[in-house]
């Protein structure tokens, strides 16, 4: 068995440790977080141990670390892990600035450094892709992506989350940069709040279109929210030329009630916990593969970069009120 430190023990630090103690070839070790009661409960329900970050990169047999802690500390931990010589997992985004980002190349270099886009691994999303692959609707042209919250976040978390664009949408740009094939070359993003008059006095807004256009031509349009007002929307559409092929919202259940009034399903998962449980679970096998020597990473370092370069592009549209274009 593989045995893994996790640094950051908060809502998505505990996620990770559950799916990597479940995991058959995995064995959570060690846990650090500077709160002592988060990081002793995620160690007492996993069956780890509490351990300072120090002590955990300087063990020779811990394996691989999971950066789960706070985003400004991601791309720090990451280095720290990879010259320790861990294989790492680091949650996204791989940090807040891009010219930071793309410092740490060479201190990067040859790392086994695999980034948590966890919605690459949702079933649905690879079914899509592998439609599009199989040239289901011929060569692609447009993408339409739609990833609305049910409803805004606390406004602490708000005025440290690098905004809508960084915290937000940047899954939404990886997706984007997934199923097109190729970079986009131009980004235009306009901007309002509309949601909650405390996130534009925060400094952010709550509700976003995005557009990016590729050097071919291809057209991919992001619709964010901070609120759907009907759960957690998330919907792909992408167009080809002899077709669509779609991704809808996962509901509760797949049980209908049909009556003269019409059918009516059961309400769309809540939240993104909830939404990406499979993804999650994917996201730690195919870590444990990479543990293994089974498999590289899908989703690395570049990837990061790329789409960190997307959200930064597009605050600075949405700033100026101009496309930007991108090397």
């Amino acid at each position: 068995m593989k045995q893994l430190a996790l640094i950051g023990a908060g809502r998505i630090g505990e996620i990770h440790a559950a799916n990597a103690a479940a995991h058959p070839d995995l064995r959570l070790s060690l846990v650090v977080d500077p709160l002592a009661d988060a990081a002793r409960q995620v160690a007492q329900d996993t069956g780890a141990r509490v351990a300072s970050l120090d002590e955990a990169l300087a063990d020779p047999a811990i394996d691989g670390v999971i950066v789960a802690s706070a985003t400004d500390t991601h791309l720090d931990y990451a280095v720290r892990a990879h010259a320790a010589g861990k294989a790492v997992f680091c949650e996204k985004p791989i940090d807040m600035d891009l010219a930071r980002a793309r410092a740490a190349a060479e201190r990067l270099k040859g790392a086994r450094l695999f980034l948590g886009f966890n919605r690459r691994f949702d079933p649905s999303f690879q079914a899509l892709k592998a439609k599009l692959a199989a040239g289901a609707v011929g060569a692609l042209e447009t993408l339409q992506i739609t990833s609305n919250d049910p409803g805004p976040p606390p406004i602490d978390y708000v005025e440290v989350s690098g905004g809508l664009f960084k915290d937000m949408a940047i899954h939404d740009f990886d997706m984007a940069r997934w199923l097109l094939g190729e970079e986009p070359v131009e980004v235009f993003a306009w901007g309002s709040c509309l949601v909650d008059p405390a996130i534009g006095e925060a400094g952010d807004i709550d509700t976003a279109r995005t557009l990016l256009k590729t050097a071919s031509g291809k057209l991919c349009v992001i619709a964010n929210s901070r609120r759907s007002g009907f759960g957690y929307d998330q919907r792909i559409e992408a167009y080809g030329e002899s077709g669509m092929v779609r991704a809808d919202n996962v509901t509760e259940s797949t049980v209908q009630v049909w009556s003269e009034a019409g059918a009516q399903a059961d309400r769309f998962r809540n939240f993104f916990l909830d939404r990406y449980k499979d993804a999650y679970r994917a996201e730690m096998a195919h870590f444990a593969h990479i543990l293994s020597g089974q498999a590289q990473p899908t989703v690395g370092y570049a990837d990061g970069v790329a789409a960190l370069a997307l959200a930064e592009a597009a605050a600075e549209s949405l700033r100026t009120g101009r496309p930007v274009r991108l090397d």
